[in-house]
């Protein structure tokens, strides 16, 4: 199982180095495309104040970053 999932979009470049950076660093993630995913993209409205911010990052513990740094995400999980 994943540690963290991200949503993202096909398009944002921040999530693409995002994930680059979390697969150099071997951290297991999730990816999810909101705009493939009518739930995803409400989700992540949720957690940016009506925006679909990319990329949001959903940790075990049900919090969520958004657009973090990979030095926020290490933090976040502990490695």
């Amino acid at each position: 199982m994943s540690a963290v999932t991200m949503y993202s979009t096909t398009w944002c470049g921040y999530c693409r180095r995002l994930k680059s950076q979390m697969d150099r660093e071997g951290i297991a993630y999730t990816e999810v495309n909101i705009e493939q995913d009518p739930e995803s993209a409400a989700f992540v409205e949720k957690a940016n104040d009506g925006n679909q911010t990319v990329p949001t990052v959903l940790f075990p513990d049900g919090s969520t970053l958004t657009n973090p740094s990979l030095a926020q995400v290490k933090a976040k999980i502990g490695a």
